[in-house]
This record gives C-alpha cells, structure tokens and sequence, in this order.
C-alpha cells in the first residue's frame, strides 16, 4: 500500500493555526470528527504527539512546534506557486515550444518573431527547426508545423496557407548550358539535386502525374542533403535542378533567380498547418502565437 507522505498535514496545519479542532474543521468544511482522526492517524504514523488538548485549550506539543516552523514556510511557499499557475492561466507567459519546418519557419515564423517579442515580452519562444515528423508529447512541444499530411491524426490541426504548387526548379545559368526538361523522362539527362529526409535517411524520389499515372522517380544525383534552404540555394547557385514547392521558393522564382518547370505533371499537395493536443489550445501563450501568426500570413 502507497502511503502519502502529506496526508494530514494540511489538517495538522490548520489546527495549529487555529488552535482549535472545531475551528479547524470549520475552514476545511469537514467535522470535527474528520479532523481528530487525521491528527490521530498522523501521530500514529511518526510515533509522536502533536497536540495536548483539554477541554478548553489545544496546544502544540514540542514536536508539534518544530514541525509547524518547519512546515509553515513550505505551506507558504507550495500556495504562492498553486496560485501562480492561475497567472499562466490568464496571460502570455512561459515557455512555447514548437517545432518547425525549414520552409515554415523561414517564410512564415521568421518574419512575425520580432513583433511577437515585441508585443509579449513574457513569452520565451524555443524553435526546434527540422524536416523530421516529430512526436509532440514525447519531446514536450506545445505546437508544430508540417504539411497536412505529417500532422499526427488527434491534433487539432489550423490550417495557415492553402496547397502548395511543386516545380522542378533551375537557374538561368543552368538552363544556359542544358535544355529545360519537357517531360520527366529527360531528367536523366540532368543533374539533379536530391533531398534526403532527415530521420528515415532515404532519398526523395520525385514525384510525377504522368501519362495517367502517379509516378515517383528516383532520379540521378552527384548531391544529396537533408536541408531544403541549402536545396533551394545550390539550385540558384546553378549546381542543378530540384524539386521543391513553389512556397519554399518563392523569393527565389520571384526574382528570376528559379525557373520552374515539368509544373504540368505534379499535382499540389496539402499546405501547412499548425497543429497541437486538443488539451493544449487553451493556454495563453498558443492563443496569442496563432492570432498574431494568423493575422500576419492573412494581411
């Protein structure tokens, strides 16, 4: 049997302060009964005596003394932090932990983090950025952020962009020397750069609608790397084509540094969005981080 070790110190407590069993029971809203019995019970555990009582007086014994100077600060101390967890219940404040995508967090977190401090300057922002699908309870994040179809089935999941368009991409440079791809046979004669997802460790094998089918090629690479930033920058640096969506890429297309092609065979996949324990999505500091997150992407 589980014995709690503070089982009864609240009602030893309230005596003590109160010096009386009846008074005691009043504040603790039990009968006195109740609490002669959790002091009986309390004094049989330890093997002492805490009070002397006569039927006009309770006193504490000696021993009864010590534990009530030891106790009471820690009573004091323990209430003061109950009664700090109503402040994270009211306000932005803590920690937010999140983890997020290299896409995500470039195009759409980067830009709102400097108003966000601005505006809740309570709130500690902890990012683990990476491509790996990652449990959110098993590694203590409040939220994430991953295409649709990485987020985890029981999560309230908000969606924050809508589909994103995919392209094989390259450079103006690159296209200078080589003829962009027509269709996805001709890749073979390329260089292409690959990505490799980070906790599987397996290559991406790009994805076609092809002559009325769905088709993943495996295509040809001299580069392989497990980060989309450095995909997107190799391939405006002309090292190569790469297949990325036209979101992650958007700076890049933008300014003509990107060319897409080969958009005609690959069909959109679902967007971003962030996702969280249905337990979770009442906490101040979440509610303040999707408004103003919401607000930004939808200006």
């Amino acid at each position: 049997m589980i014995v709690d070790p503070l089982e009864g110190l609240t009602v030893f407590l309230t005596v003590a302060e109160h010096r009386s069993f009846t008074r005691a029971a009043e504040t603790l809203e039990v009968s006195t009964t109740a609490v002669s019995k959790a002091i009986r019970l309390l004094e049989k555990r330890h093997g002492v005596v805490l009070f002397q009582r006569t039927t006009r007086n309770v006193t504490l014994t000696e021993t009864g003394a010590a534990l009530h100077r030891r106790l009471r600060p820690a009573a004091i101390d323990i209430g003061n932090a109950l009664a700090g967890l109503a402040t994270f219940g009211q306000r932005p404040i803590g920690t937010l932990r999140l983890t997020v995508s290299q896409p995500a967090m470039k195009l759409l977190i980067e830009p709102m983090i400097p108003e966000f401090s601005r505006a809740f300057p309570e709130i500690t922002l902890d990012f683990s950025v990476n491509e790996a699908t990652v449990s959110l309870a098993s590694n203590s994040y409040d939220a994430g952020i991953r295409l649709g179809e990485s987020v985890e089935k029981d999560m309230v999941a908000i969606r924050l962009t809508p589909d994103l368009k995919w392209s094989v991409v390259g450079s103006p440079s690159y296209f200078s020397k080589k003829s962009p791809p027509k269709t996805p046979d001709d890749l073979r004669e390329h260089e292409c750069l690959v990505y490799r997802f980070v906790k599987s460790g397996q290559r991406y094998r790009w994805e076609f609608d092809w002559n009325g089918r769905e088709v993943s090629i495996d295509v040809p690479s001299k580069v392989v790397v497990d980060d989309r930033t450095t995909l997107v920058r190799l391939a405006a640096n002309g090292l190569g084509l790469a297949y990325v969506s036209q979101f992650e890429a958007a700076e890049e297309l933008a300014s003509g540094r990107l060319i897409p092609v080969l958009e005609q065979y690959i069909a959109p996949s679902s967007g971003f969005f962030l996702y969280f324990p249905t337990r979770t999505q009442d906490q101040p500091k979440l509610r303040a981080f999707i408004d103003m997150l919401r607000r930004k992407i939808h200006k």
